[in-house]
């Protein structure tokens, strides 16, 4: 089992700074009244920082345990009256496995025509499975590692920012309209029994599930509450702390990378997620249609965003969460699984 970098002073003090643009954009952005402030705010400054020369550091281990805490209170939304239609998820998880076969067929075609990207390459940047995960199999099969980890990157900053301020400014979302309870209004029993469910993490690493940091306390956490042993979520601080370091933890991706070297990938990664992003809401109406479920949630649910940031997305605007997230974390399984599978069989005739 690999472990993590020793920590220097000087590590310590960059991922300090890091937190410290991050706290700063997050704050500017609540005083201006943005969508999902926290995380937008800190991945904005972080990214102009970042691409500024800023020496800036990811903070690696602080982001398990904040991704951890996202796993709490993603488990505290599968409650019994959030399960009530699950029947109808069937519908849309099938959906969801031609969805991906589609986006993944046309955005490694474009990445190959339009991007100029090798055939690996553009198969392994197009899969939306889990970014490290993808940068991993494709440099292990040939592919530019580099180029990979920037169009995942790029692709998930874009959605993040994208959808939350379509919401904002053509759907009348309100910030701050679907926050936690602060700290002091939790029972001590309530936050003891939140803390409990972290074990999950290193359960989950013993049995070696993938993105055990999220899945491991989520697991947890829906069996807490659906047995009835709690109904409370983590504290809004704790919450809007895991935000920032979610979007302190993006920014940090472009690290060392100047706009000016980055630009012209980071016109065809934008074209990819444009084109991603169009086709969820396509299928996202085509499935409200037939199957009565909501816009919103589907279109949540298919767009090309990370599990983490698309959750604490749903978790901000009080859309389904449970939904959203079950569909997230399908879809990264799905790519885990099918990936390498896919790319075996079809190698000789790409490369």
């Amino acid at each position: 089992m690999s472990s993590l970098p020793a920590l220097t002073p000087k590590k310590i003090t960059a991922i300090g700074l890091t937190l410290v643009f991050g706290a700063l954009g997050g704050g500017a952005f609540v005083y201006l009244t943005m969508p999902l402030p926290w995380m937008i705010g800190a991945l904005v400054v972080t990214t102009a920082a970042a691409m500024g020369g800023v020496p800036l550091k990811g903070p690696g281990r602080l982001r398990n345990i904040m991704i951890g805490v996202l796993g709490i209170m993603l488990g505290s939304s599968f409650t019994p009256d959030a399960l009530a239609n699950v029947d109808q998820w069937a519908g849309s998880l099938s959906a969801l496995l031609a969805f991906i076969i589609a986006v993944v067929a046309i955005n490694a075609f474009y990445l190959v025509r339009i991007g100029g990207f090798d055939p690996v390459t553009a198969y392994f940047a197009a899969s939306p499975g889990g970014l490290a995960t993808m940068v991993t199999l494709g440099a292990e099969m040939g592919g530019d590692e580099r180029s990979i980890g920037l169009v995942h990157s790029i692709r998930i900053m874009l959605t993040v920012l994208i959808i939350p301020f379509w919401f904002r400014f053509f759907e009348g979302y309100v910030p701050g309209s679907a926050t936690t309870g602060a700290v002091t209004d939790i029972a001590g029993q309530d936050l003891m029994i939140l803390a409990l469910c972290a074990l999950g993490y290193p359960v989950a690493r013993l049995l070696k599930l993938p993105a055990a940091p999220l899945l491991g306390p989520m697991l947890f956490s829906v069996g807490v509450h659906l047995s009835g042993l709690t109904a409370a979520k983590p504290p809004s601080e704790i919450v809007n702390l895991a935000q920032v370091v979610i979007g302190t933890g993006i920014g940090c991706r472009f690290v060392g990378i100047s706009a000016r070297h980055v630009m012209g990938l980071m016109v065809i990664a934008a074209g990819s997620t444009l084109f991603m992003l169009a086709l969820a809401a396509g299928a996202a109406l085509g499935l409200e249609a037939a199957t009565g479920l909501e816009f919103r949630a589907l279109w949540l649910a298919f767009s090309p965003g990370g599990l983490a940031e698309m959750t604490l997305i749903s978790l901000a605007m009080g859309i389904d969460t449970a939904f959203v997230s079950t569909h997230h974390l399908f879809r990264v399984l799905f790519m885990i699984a099918a990936a390498p599978v896919v790319f075996a069989l079809i190698r000789k005739r790409i490369t």
